[in-house]
């Protein structure tokens, strides 16, 4: 791996993966799930995912490596805990740039309805697919340039939607984004929160990158925490907005789901217009791609990682000019049949969706045992006792969040999530058995 990775282009791949506009697909459904909170849903849940990035900043300094939570895991926790952690995040880095190329076709075909949506979303696949080959600073240019482009879409939908609220009014209460406008529930905004952490999910791939960054570990950790952070304000700042641009009430789009995915972009056609709207949509669809630009590539580290330490083909730890491109073209070609399965099926979507999450949750969990495990058990390998706020209060709070997160969870993802643990569990019990075997021909041989 070639260290060529600054603090910005680090910055750059964790907004990219979250993508700025992150709640335009959600909002509908998390204000009608939170009664009109939807502001407050995601201060709550930039809070509850602050627990999972401090513990990344945590152990990215302790193994600053390329497979993120596959080697915490194996640090804090052993072999085999580190195996499942790498297992089960593998199941999200390589279904969540599907996810996103699949949201970049539909807003293609939308913008261009003569050309089908799974042409759109292989040929997102493909032109990404080659950026990343390129190199990783390359791809970092390019993405620095596209999230230019989606900020400054962000900035244009504020001004209007602040012009528009001087002139005209807002059409909800001032506070009702932060307090809801059929009063205030807080099971309904803790609901609304385990569908809005989901939003997050993509930061923690800036720790992938760890072995091409300059400046050391706590760089990694500094970007983590600040691509959280940058997210946070982002998706409170746009929600707030357009809840009070909203034409109808939440409860209005509760008893309506089939308007909840296009609530925000129907806020928009009816108190700024058409033009934002197609805006909007474009700087979806490059956005999407892009975002899927940067979970292929930490995929494909996540992959190189896990072949490099022999749980995975050794041919997947090749690289060549500092490209692990045999793992890269291995991420890319699961996720083109993923995608392109989907977007050939009207409930292509949803079948994505409903397990794309679970996977990287379970992985977050073991993080936060991870951190326990190394500072509390292990003493750090040191024996220096551990502090009782950052290596066990902080850990074991945000395993408690995602746990209840989990439980919220859809039944197919959480069945999807489980058979997935079984067969990394059978490919674990095969390789220890084989690891054993070898062992025992070597003694046999002496």
């Amino acid at each position: 791996m070639r260290r060529t990775l600054g603090f910005r282009d680090l910055v750059v791949y964790g907004l990219l993966f979250i993508a700025p506009m992150a709640p335009v697909g959600v909002f509908g459904t998390l204000d009608a799930r939170s009664h009109g909170a939807v502001a407050l849903v995601y201060l709550v849940a930039t809070v509850a995912m602050a627990f999972t990035a401090f513990s990344y900043a945590q152990m990215v300094r302790v193994a600053p490596r390329a497979g993120s939570v596959f080697a915490y895991a194996r640090k804090g926790l052993g072999e085999g805990p580190g195996f499942v952690a790498g297992w089960m995040a593998m199941l999200d880095y390589l279904l969540i740039p599907a996810v996103a190329y699949l949201f970049a076709g539909i807003a293609m075909e939308a913008l261009v309805p003569g050309v089908n949506r799974w042409m759109w979303t292989a040929l997102a696949v493909v032109v990404t697919t080659l950026l990343n080959l390129w190199g990783v600073r390359a791809a970092a240019r390019v993405g620095f340039a596209v999230l230019a482009l989606e900020i400054v879409v962000l900035l244009v939908f504020v001004v209007a939607a602040v012009v528009v609220l001087v002139r005209d009014g807002a059409r909800r209460d001032w506070l009702t984004p932060l307090t809801g406008d059929a009063g205030f529930s807080l099971a309904a905004v803790l609901g609304a929160v385990s569908v809005a952490v989901l939003s997050y999910l993509g930061f923690d791939a800036i720790a992938s990158f760890a072995e091409e960054v300059t400046g050391g570990s706590a760089r990694v950790a500094r970007a983590v925490l600040c691509c959280l952070a940058l997210a946070g304000v982002l998706f409170v700042a746009q929600t707030y907005l357009v809840a009070l641009l909203e034409p109808v009430s939440s409860a209005r789009l509760a008893a309506d789901p089939a308007a909840q995915g296009s609530a925000f972009y129907d806020a928009v056609d009816s108190s700024v217009g058409g033009w934002l709207h197609d805006l909007v949509a474009a700087s979806k669809a490059i956005g999407a791609a892009f975002a899927a630009l940067a979970g292929q590539a930490a995929a494909g580290r996540l992959l190189f990682a896990m072949a490099r330490d022999r749980r995975l083909p050794h041919a997947l730890a090749r690289t060549d000019s500092g490209v692990p491109r045999v793992a890269l073209l291995l991420a890319a070609a699961v996720t083109m049949v993923a995608a392109v399965w989907a977007a050939r099926r009207d409930d292509g979507m949803d079948h994505l969706v409903s397990v794309v999450n679970i996977g990287a949750l379970t992985a977050f969990v073991l993080l936060h045992a991870s951190v326990v495990g190394w500072f509390a058990v292990r003493r750090g390998g040191t024996g220096t006792p551990p502090h009782w706020l950052r290596h066990l209060v902080l850990p074991v709070v945000g395993a408690a969040i995602l746990v209840a997160v989990i439980v919220e969870a859809a039944g197919s993802a959480q069945l999807v999530g489980a058979v997935w643990l079984a067969v990394g569990l059978v490919v674990l019990t095969a390789q220890r058995g084989r690891g054993r075997g070898r062992k025992a021909a070597g003694e046999g041989a002496r």
